[in-house]
């Protein structure tokens, strides 16, 4: 089924709301007269999905009002696509995320749909994900190295003797593959997007934390915390759109995935401090953290999270950490399991920024709308 080419502009700077700034481009559409069936794209969209997140590509799926064709596994575990109908000059949107446990199903899975709709002449396929892939997988989408736990898209640069710079081995592997387009959330680092010779779109959560802390927390009484020096770029941008104060957690790290010392600069005292971060893996930093806020007289700690992890102990230092009262996160990684066994864990639908993105990489228009606005739900 074809989706509607509604032809959409960033141009709304003196509307407040996202659902505002929605509702007029629509209205604005209809009342110009341009009917949908004189604007319709020639081929359709096509979404396919794995196995590592098939509830978040269900939303996008429900969202597009487009049905969703799944990958098939065998009883021993070997991967085999399997896609029901006809992708021939169609455009294809692959949704895979990487769920802990399965980083290397998830990566193969993705690895090989994109392929079999390169062999079956896709028109163009678009790899929608959501999660930067986790270095697991060192050879992208990526292989696993069991000992390892940082991820892959930390993987920028080689910081060390004899260090690969995996982040760039995915960017080959998925244009090896056929992969043609890239749509992903949050990227670790922006300059990731040079790693590609194909278009890539590096949507951004921000618009959707925006809507949340309104809805949630008394903005008057609030101060956005980068728990550390490599995320004051986005927390200072949360804090300007929202007209709040700063501060800033400077940790010491005594080896991967362990904090050891923080030290704040800033003030929070009195003040419920929102924790802005891209992943919260074994939610150390974040206890820390909360910790160190709560010393220097927080009155409440909130954390919001792009990418929710969770691995290892993390429930467990969520639930032992008095100090963090809430931690939320966007559903680029499936958790639902996980909120069953910590009440502090809340989600952010990210479905609708996904979906609006594939719409109008369909139709051919402007992305860059969404790195602001967050759709109606």
């Amino acid at each position: 089924m074809a989706v509607p080419n509604i032809n959409r502009e960033n141009s709304f700077s003196s509307i407040e709301s996202d659902s505002e700034v929605f509702q007029h481009e629509i209205f604005r559409h209809e009342h110009a007269g341009l009917g949908v069936s004189n604007t319709m794209a020639a081929n359709s969209i096509k979404l396919l999905t794995g196995n590592s997140h098939p509830e978040l590509a269900k939303l996008v799926a429900d969202r597009l009002q487009i049905e969703l064709v799944l990958v098939l596994q065998y009883s021993n575990n070997e991967t085999s696509v399997t896609i029901g109908e006809s992708v021939r000059d169609e455009d294809v949107f692959i949704l895979q995320s990487t769920a802990p446990g399965d980083i290397n199903d998830g990566l193969m899975e993705l690895l090989i749909m994109i392929n079999a709709c390169k062999t079956a002449s896709a028109r163009r396929i678009t790899a929608v994900i959501p999660k930067r892939l986790s270095i697991r997988f060192v050879c992208s989408m990526r292989l696993v190295l069991p000992l390892l736990k940082e991820d892959l898209a930390r993987q920028d640069k080689k910081d060390k003797s004899r260090a690969p710079i995996t982040a760039k081995l995915m960017a080959n592997m998925l244009q090896t593959a056929g992969c043609s387009h890239v749509i992903t959330m949050d990227l670790h680092a922006s300059q990731i997007q040079g790693f590609f010779n194909v278009p890539v779109d590096n949507l951004y959560a921000e618009p959707s934390y925006l809507r949340w802390i309104r809805d949630n927390v008394d903005v008057s009484k609030a101060v956005i915390v980068s728990p550390d020096a490599g995320g004051a770029k986005r927390a200072t941008s949360l804090a300007d759109r929202l007209d709040l104060n700063f501060a800033l957690i400077h940790k010491e790290r005594s080896r991967p995935n362990e904090v050891s010392k923080m030290t704040l600069v800033g003030n929070v005292k009195d003040k419920c401090a929102i924790l802005v971060d891209d992943m919260a893996d074994t939610c150390g930093t974040l206890a820390k953290a909360a910790d160190t806020l709560r010393e220097n007289g927080a009155s409440s700690i909130v954390a919001l999270v792009t990418h929710g992890i969770f691995s290892g102990n993390a429930l467990k230092t969520l639930n032992d950490c008095d100090a963090l009262s809430r931690v939320v996160a966007t559903n680029t990684v499936p958790f639902s399991e996980k909120r069953k066994q910590c009440s502090k864990l809340e989600e952010i639908d990210v479905s609708p920024t996904l979906a609006e993105a594939c719409r109008r990489t369909h139709n051919g228009e402007s992305v860059s709308f969404l790195f602001s606005h967050a759709p109606m739900e």
